[in-house]
């Protein structure tokens, strides 16, 4: 935030302090200082200020940084479901086909000495390892795996044809971080992290209800086809770790699964930051810089409120890709503002100014939505990571979350949110 408009801010985060069940505000400085309630019910890993995966109590918020260590933000994520069981063991999944598994052979993500070795035979034929998987008909599924380089620096994902009625794969070049090749419904990313490893992402949705085999291939070729054969030389192989499956169209932080069983990472919510005396009804500005983990078709807001949706500023994500609205609402009656932005999973500064006749919507220094004509809503005093009714919860990543108790000037907005 621009150092000038600090002093005119009534609340601050910046996310830093933090316990159990508390997310700290760097402002107010004096009590009361009406700091967010958090919760999850469960644990959760995040990438830390080393740029290791790093786990996290129950109940704790998740400050998560990139993998160089930049861009703290507080991280929040809906709940998700690792399907896959050992997701580090790969000698426990029930396809080795022209492979060997040698476990605890490097340091992982993590930073400790538990990722696999995987590699080849020297048959000249498929070389992968797989483990049985069911979808239904329709079902979003991404996947996802940790992997570096040794001798091989090609790493295959191929989902099962039985429940994608066609040949998916997508192969990742783990030399350059790239993805090189995909297709038969199957989209890639990949997503580079500290000391040579890469995030290997594979998203579909399931065409059939079935039964397959998700197979992770050695291939000697970044062109490789789906499930191409090879001559293998017997020892030349690449590492995995942190194998993950969840029914969302993307990827969520690792979710372990050690003991066989599949694990759940709990929703979470941070709500109740604020008061009346911190927020101003008549006239203000709601700022955050932000990101979304995906354009996933969600509705997710941050806002002030009354506890209700029918006094509020909002700040929403639209459900539509890249597509972001503003809603000031007195008495359920909502003045509307939008935009469509070039990309909403990049960090990008919004500034919502509302008073009476006069709202206006911020993005990257310019203004780009305004109405003239409505009433400002009573009451407001909460402010939460949600819609003011405690639901469309917002999940993604922010770097800066502030109120004004005033609406600041055009050159401030400017300032603010360039």
């Amino acid at each position: 935030m621009a150092d000038g408009l600090l002093n005119k801010a009534s609340i601050i985060l910046t996310p830093t302090g933090y316990k159990a069940g508390t997310l700290y505000n760097v402002a107010p400085v004096l009590e009361p200082y009406e700091d967010f309630d958090f919760a999850r019910t469960s644990t959760a890993t995040r990438i830390n200020s080393s740029g290791l995966v790093s786990n996290v109590a129950t109940g704790v918020p998740r400050i998560s940084y990139d993998s160089n260590g930049a861009n703290g933000h507080l991280l929040l994520e809906p709940t998700s479901t690792n399907l896959l069981p050992y997701s580090e063991d790969f000698s426990q999944w029930t396809s080795k086909i022209n492979i060997e598994v040698t476990l605890n052979n490097t340091t992982s993500p993590e930073g400790v000495v538990n990722a696999a070795f995987i590699n080849e035979d020297n048959d000249n034929a498929q070389h992968f390892i797989g483990t049985s998987t069911s979808f239904t008909s329709g079902q979003d599924v991404t996947v996802s795996v940790f992997a570096k380089k040794n001798q091989r620096d090609v790493l295959q994902i191929s989902p099962s044809g039985s429940y994608l009625n066609t040949s998916g794969y997508a192969n990742y070049d783990l030399t350059n971080g790239l993805v090189t090749a995909s297709g038969g419904g199957v989209t890639a990313e990949i997503e580079s992290l500290s000391n040579g490893w890469y995030r290997c992402i594979a998203k579909f949705t399931a065409t059939t209800t079935a039964t397959g085999t998700l197979a992770f291939f050695l291939q000697n070729s970044t062109t490789a086809s789906r499930g191409g054969s090879y001559d293998g030389d017997g020892s030349s192989g690449l590492y995995l770790w942190g194998a993950q499956v969840e029914a969302l169209p993307h990827a969520t932080s690792y979710i372990p699964t050690l003991t066989g069983s599949t694990e759940v990472r709990a929703t979470e919510t941070a709500t109740g930051a604020g008061s009346a005396t911190l927020i101003n009804s008549t006239e203000g500005v709601l700022y955050a810089e932000i990101a979304a983990l995906s354009n996933d078709g969600t509705t997710r807001r941050i806002s002030l409120s009354d506890g209700s949706i029918s006094n509020r500023v909002s700040l929403e994500l639209d459900e539509t890709s890249n597509k972001i609205k503003a809603f000031i609402s007195n008495g359920g009656v909502s003045q509307i503002l939008e935009y469509t932005a070039s990309d909403l999973t990049q960090y990008n500064k919004i500034a919502i100014k509302y008073k009476a006749n006069d709202f206006a919507l911020w993005l990257g220094g310019v203004e780009r939505d305004t109405d003239t004509l409505g009433s400002v809503p009573i009451g407001l005093n909460t402010l939460e990571f949600a819609q003011g009714s405690g639901v469309q919860n917002f999940y993604g990543k922010c770097k800066e979350l502030a109120v004004f108790n005033e609406a600041l000037s055009d050159a401030e907005l400017n300032n603010l949110t360039g």
